[in-house]
């Protein structure tokens, strides 16, 4: 794509660019009626597929967290699980608890929108700004899920936009804005850190520097820290666990595959005929002096993510509104400029829509849980089918032990969330208390349990030094034949402990 050597008509501190003839500069930074509706859609479309197959594990862990609330966790800050426990006054469910990712999607798209209007962009720019956002299957995915990414990447978008604003505006006082919204972020997810930090270099590397010498930056700082401080207390004062969770997600997603994917997935999580506009949009920052400060912190977040977790690209998806916002005023120009700019105009707008339509069902349950299969293998939709089949295959087996004069005492899962299922789900069967030693679960300790007899789920090799005998009943397989990370469980028994869970209990502790 062809872009523009002239810079959008930007008010800035230090210079105002002359806004060319073709491109005249928008009267107000108003969000267009058409991307509020592109909005409104997408939180529609969110929550009409909400309920179709199921929760998925980090939501029943949230939930299960909320029922524990502190002001923090080993994996996260406290405000996930607190607004789980919320939306969760309704009704444990999937819609209810999705409700607030939903409205986060949507108010990320109309960000976007927003950031285009302080961009330049015209009416086009401005709604195809909303439409790339809204149609990005990385957006769409995680927006269906009530984990931290939601609220983290709205509070992103909240961060730049603000800071934005009081940049290319002139509005000082919008710092308080980012200094709050960056304190939610720090109460949401620590990856928000990596965000203030490379704004925090792009300013200083931009013609923008000079504003450090005022109060108003500093009082949005002093903000965010007196937000997040209770979090950052609570792991000071046990242990500083967010550490040794980093370390083991380095572990776990730094393979040579990782590494060779990473970049490649940064892109296509934006769409497959989006990824053009977002490099667009990343091209546009870089030529434009007024934007280069978001230029340099998408850089410095997108080469920390590779270089330290590769396998978790998504986690510089935050920048992906005001990338996509930016590509929206590079090919708004260019479809002006060229011999059919209406055909061009609807291609431009077209595409965001056809490359979700493609990968739609890979990103939001719209088929029927019986046709999924093995296409969904390892991916976080897939990870939503099957946890009540497997609630009731521990409760078949805890039941078949009990016929036999053998009750479990406990019940051990490997993973957090087979644990947090069996919490969750399981009330009407009646089953002893679930333990495990993954995350939180962990933290939450053996609690007043028995461990005479154990029903183990997915953890009968780590439970076995432990006891004198450990056997395996049955082996639970997800339902549709789906090939998800949680079936062909094991699920075994394990009696006689060489020691009460108290002693045991330091041996079993698993971060990741």
């Amino acid at each position: 794509m062809n872009q523009s050597d002239s810079t959008p008509a930007l008010t800035a501190p230090v210079a105002v660019p002359v806004a060319t003839p073709a491109q005249p500069v928008p009267s107000s930074d108003r969000v267009p009626a058409l991307a509020w509706l592109i909005a409104a859609v997408f939180v529609g479309v969110e929550l009409a597929v909400s309920d179709r197959y199921g929760f998925q594990q980090d939501e029943l862990y949230f939930i299960e967290a909320g029922r524990h609330l502190a002001f923090g966790y080993v994996d996260q800050p406290p405000l996930a699980p607190l607004l789980t426990r919320i939306t969760g006054l309704l009704s444990v469910s999937p819609t209810a608890i999705r409700i607030v990712p939903a409205l986060a999607g949507g108010a990320i798209v109309v960000a976007a929108a927003r950031f285009a209007a302080l961009f330049g962009a015209g009416r086009l720019g401005r709604v195809l700004a909303a439409l790339a956002t809204a149609c990005a299957p990385v957006l769409l995915g995680a927006t269906h899920i009530a984990n931290t990414t939601p609220l983290e990447l709205l509070a992103w978008a909240a961060v730049l936009l603000c800071v934005a604003t009081a940049l290319l505006r002139h509005r000082p006082r919008w710092w308080l804005g980012a200094g709050a919204a960056a304190g939610a972020g720090l109460e949401t997810n620590n990856l928000t850190v990596l965000l203030l930090a490379g704004l925090a270099v792009g300013i200083l590397v931009s013609r923008y520097r000079s504003v450090l010498r005022t109060r108003w930056p500093w009082l949005g700082a002093g903000l965010a820290v007196v937000i997040w401080a209770p979090n950052v207390i609570w792991q000071a004062t046990h242990g500083w666990p967010q550490l040794a969770m980093a370390s083991a997600l380095h572990q776990e997603n730094s393979t040579a595959a990782d590494y060779a994917g990473g970049l490649p997935a940064q892109v296509l999580y934006a769409g497959l005929l989006v990824a053009p506009l977002l490099i667009a949009g990343f091209v546009h920052l870089w030529r434009t002096p007024e934007l280069r400060y978001i230029a340099v912190t998408a850089t410095l977040i997108s080469g920390y993510v590779l270089a330290w977790v590769p396998g978790k690209a998504y986690y510089a998806e935050g920048m992906l509104p005001a990338l996509l916002a930016a590509g929206a005023v590079a090919a708004e120009r260019w479809t002006a400029r060229v011999r059919w700019p209406r055909t061009l105009r609807g291609i431009v707008l077209a595409a965001p829509v056809v490359g979700m339509a493609i990968l739609l069902p890979y990103t939001l349950p719209v088929l029927p849980v019986t046709d999924l299969h093995s296409q969904l293998a390892n991916s976080t939709l897939g990870d939503t089918v099957g946890w009540p089949q497997l609630t009731r295959a521990v409760a078949a087996q805890d039941a078949e032990l009990v016929r036999a004069g053998q009750p479990p005492t406990s019940i051990f899962t490997g993973y957090y969330g087979e644990a947090a299922a069996l919490d969750v789900l399981g009330s009407a069967y009646h089953l002893p208390p679930v333990l495990s030693g993954h995350n939180a679960y962990w933290m939450w300790g053996p609690r007043p349990a028995s461990d005479r007899a154990v029903l183990v789920v997915d953890a009968l090799g780590q439970l076995k030094p432990y006891f004198a005998s450990c056997r395996l009943l049955t082996t639970y397989h997800a339902p549709y034949d789906v090939q998800n990370d949680w079936t062909d469980l094991q699920i075994g028994v394990c009696t006689g402990p060489v020691a009460g869970w108290h002693t045991l209990w330091p041996h079993l502790k698993y971060y990741g």
